[in-house]
């Protein structure tokens, strides 16, 4: 059998009745919950899934293109990982733009001139709802004011400017696991061996996965 590709291979919204729905365990910031879900045949299944706010991450390189990177305890994976700076969406609603300034602030202390959007994923949309938007923010300089007052695994956070080339060889040699260190660092490299960074969307674009205000 011949298959025929789409003229376009693009994620479409969808939507499978849920006849049920129970939420076993609510956390400070995420939950799990059960649905019910109406299969296209006409039979159902269980899903349990986390229910999450929505997150923001951001890709922010000086001007020697160098990342700035933060080295955090994860414990649910018991290592120490390198990331870059990323956060939760606080409100529903919430800027994602306003999200990320805030969140390159308080991890590494230096505000940006320059903001694009990198790309946006869902982490892992078989068990969650998680949506991820990657910025690429350049034109680094100090931030004003008293740096913010740290805790519990942050306390313990190291902070390095790295080579983005560097990066990418540390994902693709299985060295950095990070998802949102990984998918920014190739995918700044992609956009620069593709259309330019200057083809990247705009750092307001619309986030359809976390529509947003003002």
């Amino acid at each position: 059998m011949t298959q025929q590709s789409p003229e376009r291979v693009v994620d479409s919204p969808a939507r499978w009745p849920v006849t049920a729905t129970e939420t076993p365990f609510t956390g400070n910031k995420t939950s799990v919950r059960t649905d019910q879900v109406t299969l296209p045949d006409g039979g159902s299944v269980h899903r349990d899934y986390q229910v999450h706010p929505g997150s923001v991450a951001v890709l922010a390189l000086d001007e020697h293109g160098r990342a700035v990177v933060i080295e955090q305890y994860r414990h649910p994976v018991r290592h120490k990982l390198w990331e870059i700076p990323a956060g939760l969406l606080d409100v529903p609603g919430e800027n994602p733009l306003h999200a990320a300034q805030r969140e390159l602030y308080e991890e590494a202390h230096v505000k940006a001139d320059d903001w694009r959007v990198l790309t946006d994923v869902y982490t892992s949309p078989g068990g969650s709802d998680e949506a991820v938007r990657i910025f690429l923010a350049r034109g680094l300089s100090d931030a004003e004011g008293e740096r913010f007052e740290v805790f519990a695994e942050e306390a313990d956070m190291r902070h390095a400017r790295v080579p983005v080339a560097e990066l990418v060889r540390g994902v693709l040699a299985g060295e950095l696991h990070n998802t949102c260190l990984a998918l920014g660092v190739l995918a700044y490299q992609a956009a620069g061996a593709g259309d330019g960074l200057d083809g990247l969307r705009p750092a307001e674009a619309p986030w359809p996965a976390r529509p947003f205000t003002g």
